[in-house]
């Protein structure tokens, strides 16, 4: 499962977003550190795809993909010598597969900003100081240990502490890991540590409703711009809280036609989960039988043993070969019977690369 950790300034609508996501009902105010304790929510991935494959299968259930948020208080300049109460709660997003900052993006007098005023530069630049020194900690005891396992003459305890010096300098000026060139043998040392700012980042960019549908304001300008000149590999998702915690409100079938009045394509989830799979390189694949019509996440370029593992590390084990056939062709023709009477269920071995939207049937010994 998808794991994505927010993090933002209070008053940002992190808290906002999390509820109208996962309608978890956090609680959410206009004043600062309301979140107190870590938020989690799980949300499924909205995919028409797998609709229209139980239409054709009539399955005894469908599971879609999902995506769990973890939400935590907002963190504030000084966050990581104690002030707020965000600092607390970074270990609970760690084990997040990437993060999502929210930064806010609009000018409203009538919703306090922590700092006085709106300028999502400054906002990014905060956070990202925050997360760094956090890193830093956790550096720096790696780096003691390691360097006491290095005098012992253990060379992979050298060379982890090569790495973790090439994190701690920029670290302890306060530098986030996204902005240093690091090997992929560094990286590769550095992984165990779940580092915050070696996480793939999402930018979701908090605006009015008006900047869904028309010219872009100038605050998200000012985001992308600041984020190019740092050449950070990072996605820009805009959302409006207001919007998506109306929607929250509504009841499925009303969603698309509320969306329709306002003139705007998708909702803010979907365009985040959007984000998130692109960030991470992710795709889908689904199975579908009379009991279960299933949407299963894994990553670009995953073979079909793999991509079996991920249902049951038996799968992998013991796999012998991938029955698939192409979400379109799996649809023109009506389902597996059809698609076998044409020729286009493929029997695929080991070596196969799966392909996003791959209708499988896997065969495996165990």
């Amino acid at each position: 499962m998808l794991s994505l950790g927010i993090v933002g300034l209070p008053n940002v609508g992190k808290s906002s977003l999390f509820n109208a996501l996962t309608a978890a009902k956090a609680e959410a105010a206009n004043y600062p550190f309301c979140t107190i304790d870590p938020n989690v929510g799980v949300v499924n991935v909205p995919d028409p795809r797998l609709e229209k494959l139980a239409e054709i299968v009539n399955p005894e259930r469908t599971v879609p993909a999902a995506v769990q948020f973890v939400d935590i208080a907002g963190l504030v300049k000084g966050a990581s010598t104690g002030e707020g109460r965000g600092n607390a709660f970074l270990s609970n997003i760690r084990e997040t597969d990437a993060i999502v900052h929210v930064v806010r993006c609009f000018d409203d007098d009538d919703v306090i900003h922590v700092d006085g005023s709106v300028d999502p530069v400054r906002d990014r630049a905060t956070i990202e100081f925050e997360l760094a020194l956090a890193d830093l900690s956790v550096v720096e005891k790696r780096l003691d240990k390691a360097k006491r396992a290095a005098k012992t003459g253990d060379k992979d305890a050298a060379a982890e502490v090569s790495s973790l010096e090439k994190a701690h300098k920029p670290l302890s000026d306060g530098q986030a890991l996204w902005h240093v060139s690091l090997t992929a043998e560094d990286r590769e040392r550095l992984k165990g540590l779940q580092l915050l700012t070696l996480k793939p980042i999402l930018y979701a960019a908090n605006v009015t409703d008006s900047e869904l549908t028309g010219a872009e304001g100038k605050h998200v300008t000012a985001l992308r711009a600041a984020i190019a000149a740092d050449h950070e590999p990072a996605e820009v998702v805009t959302f409006s809280a207001k919007i998506e915690m109306e929607l929250a409100e509504l009841p499925p079938e009303d969603r698309k036609e509320f969306l329709a009045s306002l003139g705007i394509e998708s909702a803010g989830l979907d365009r985040l989960i959007r984000g998130g799979y692109s960030l991470l390189g992710l795709q889908t694949y689904f199975t579908a039988g009379e009991k279960e019509v299933r949407a299963w996440t894994i990553h670009k370029g995953d073979t079909a043993p793999k991509a079996a593992g991920v249902i049951h590390s038996d799968f992998e084990k013991g796999f012998i070969r991938a029955e698939t056939v192409s979400y379109a062709d799996f649809v023109a023709h009506n389902g597996w019977k059809g698609a076998r009477e044409k020729g286009l269920a493929r029997a695929e071995g080991k070596e196969y690369v799966m392909v996003d939207g791959d209708v499988v049937l896997f065969r495996f010994n165990v």
